[in-house]
């Protein structure tokens, strides 16, 4: 890897708790160019060096999707080059054979973050299979909403995972929906609604709601955190073991999370399943993902001009 640029956005979407499409496409807009050429300045290249231009196609949000494969398409017209169309979720979970630096396949995938908590049968490099996914919130967007709920900061992971490091993991009991479920989905909905009544008092209820002090804040957040955290685990085992793959590999930004990273690997010793979490700086959207580009290069998978989009979430067929 020679150079990795990243344009954060967090900030234009903090007021508003989430990501706003239209703001992100219109900086995508404004980045774009500068990163390109910051990222050839830092690598010490010329357009000139390169063997391919690679671009994620899916998921994502349309416009932003757009921007980027407009200005591949460009690129790889005008410089003679193959074009390469990478899968967003594919290439989170390329990031722990970059940062291995050997091959980690075959394997089972888990994304999670805060569009998506999907799981995957990786038979290699450039086979992946979808297991599960969520049927509502992803892990990450039941983060930011309960963030939210509290009164926390945007993005919601970080800021869950330092209130609750002053709180009590068991002072509240709330729901772990589908950990004992056989098939592999997720759904985060109910828990994220279980923190709003506990806030802010069930919907017909007379009873008073305690105020949401400090300590509170805390427990619920360290509540809500151990909920979410034992189903993103209690799903992976089930997927290892259906599968009878000896290795896990997780990326997306919520495998940031430090108490996620303990778990799996607490769950992945007593299991002895070799784990491969990306580093924190590969959890999170970045360049390198897209070093899956390369595999896809190599085995002579290409696209054409016309490539187009598939925005969305990823979805079961």
């Amino acid at each position: 890897m020679l150079s990795n640029i990243v344009a954060s956005q967090s900030e234009l979407h903090e007021r508003f708790g989430g990501v706003v499409p239209e703001i992100a496409s219109r900086a995508h807009v404004e980045s774009i160019l500068p990163v390109i050429d910051r990222a050839l300045s830092e690598a010490g290249a010329k357009f000139t060096d390169l063997a391919g231009i690679a671009v994620v196609t899916e998921p994502g949000l349309v416009g932003s999707l757009l921007v980027g494969l407009t200005a591949a398409k460009t690129l790889a017209m005008v410089l003679e080059l193959p074009l390469v169309a990478v899968n967003h979720m594919e290439a989170h979970l390329y990031a722990c054979r970059l940062a291995a630096g050997r091959d980690v396949f075959p394997a089972v995938g888990f994304v999670v973050s805060g569009g998506h908590s999907n799981l995957y049968d990786c038979k290699s490099a450039v086979d992946y299979e979808l297991l599960g996914t969520t049927i509502d919130d992803a892990a990450g967007e039941a983060f930011d909403k309960v963030a939210a709920i509290l009164g926390l900061s945007y993005p919601g992971g970080p800021s869950i995972a330092k209130a609750a490091r002053d709180g009590d993991p068991t002072a509240y009991t709330f729901p772990r929906t589908f950990l004992r479920d056989e098939q592999l989905r997720f759904s985060f909905s109910g828990l994220k609604t279980a923190v709003l009544y506990e806030v802010r008092g069930t919907p017909g209820s007379f009873r008073e709601v305690p105020p949401l002090t400090t300590q509170r804040v805390a427990d619920i957040a360290a509540s809500f955190q151990a909920a979410a955290i034992e189903v993103l685990v209690g799903k992976c085992r089930q997927a290892v073991d259906l599968l009878g793959h000896d290795r896990l590999c997780v990326g997306g930004g919520v495998a940031a999370n430090e108490l996620l990273r303990a778990e799996l690997q607490r769950m992945a010793e007593k299991t002895g399943v070799e784990l491969l979490i990306a580093p924190p700086e590969y959890c999170t959207d970045n360049a390198a993902m897209a070093g899956l580009g390369w595999e896809l290069l190599e085995r002579g998978l290409t696209s054409p001009l016309d490539l187009d989009v598939t925005p969305g979430l990823v979805r079961m067929r």
